[in-house]
């Protein structure tokens, strides 16, 4: 156990953290944006996995990264336009039909997978960014400026979804149409249209997530997501709706999820112990529910259909 309070260890589980952050963060900020405007997607998992699969195999097939990125965030649209028309325009009962996205993007991808490639085949993804000096800097340079691009984007995200939030006719319309879409709509908003664009936003960020994860491992298999997309949405909920708490809890659920793979490395976490301290984030996510409810309040129209009175 000592191994693991060196300094070169902890900075690189620390490294390792905010790399795996980079998911999670991506599929919140989305999660946040269509919360906010009174919509939950409980099939971010599932968009996340047809994001990794489209970003996947298009890699593999044009040796392109950048088509995967472009690819995953394709089909991340696609998917939002699906889930808009299921729950904005027929009104399904949001929390069913996100369920009904996940088991589609679960059963979907590993059809795919077997009938496009069977076999796993490793593809060239994600390279970290010579930042030149400061990728050389001790400790620091290690620690942040040795990333990918895609996890520069991520975090930059933050600040961007916080002043489009609040600073932008889009932002204060999708929270009007969260809280009170009645009155957002005597007011000239078209609830149902602000609310299929933050969909499709959210959606265009999980399969980004998705594809991220994918390109990152450089390997698509069943399920490769393993629980990621719901941990997300319970990071929209830790983050009180916030770009920046959820950007903590991303880390937080990233630096937990580098120390168990850092533990089992270093053989302190092994055997049966290695499969229960596998399962911290899933109880980490339960504890932080737990917690955070309480405190908290969601948009008041959060999973409530609207219906314009004619």
């Amino acid at each position: 156990m000592s191994d693991f309070f060196t300094v070169s260890v902890l900075v690189a589980t620390l490294a390792s953290g905010i790399r795996l952050a980079t998911p999670f963060l991506l599929a919140s900020l989305g999660e946040t944006i269509g919360q906010r405007s009174g919509v939950l997607n409980l099939g971010v998992e599932g968009v996340m996995l047809i994001g990794a699969y489209a970003a996947y195999i298009t890699a593999l097939r044009t040796g392109s990264v950048t088509a995967g990125v472009v690819a995953a965030m394709a089909a991340g649209a696609a998917m939002g336009v699906v889930y808009a028309f299921i729950t904005v325009v027929m009104h399904a009962t949001q929390g069913i039909s996100g369920i009904g996205i996940f088991l589609f993007g679960l059963g979907f991808t590993d059809l795919l997978f077997r009938q496009q490639v069977g076999t796993p085949v490793p593809i060239d993804g994600l390279r970290g960014v010579d930042l030149g000096w400061l990728s050389e800097l001790p400790v620091v340079g290690e620690l942040l400026f040795g990333h990918s691009v895609l996890t520069y984007v991520a975090f930059a995200l933050v600040p961007v979804v916080w002043f489009a939030m609040n600073r932008t006719t889009f932002g204060l319309n999708v929270r009007a149409v969260g809280e009170t879409p009645e009155a957002a709509d005597t007011l000239g908003v078209r609830v149902n249209v602000v609310r299929t664009q933050a969909i499709i936003i959210g959606n265009v960020m999980a399969g980004l997530a998705g594809g991220t994860l994918a390109l990152d491992v450089g390997i698509f298999q069943q399920n490769l997501t393993s629980g990621q997309g719901f941990i997300a949405v319970a990071l929209v909920y830790f983050g009180a709706w916030r770009s920046s708490g959820v950007m903590a809890g991303a880390l937080l659920f990233g630096v937990v999820s580098s120390t168990v793979l850092q533990l089992k490395t270093l053989g302190v976490i092994v055997g049966a112990s290695s499969t229960i301290a596998a399962m911290a984030p899933a109880i980490l996510t339960i504890v932080v529910l737990v917690l955070v409810s309480r405190r908290i309040g969601a948009p008041s129209a959060l999973t409530v259909p609207f219906e314009r009175d004619n």
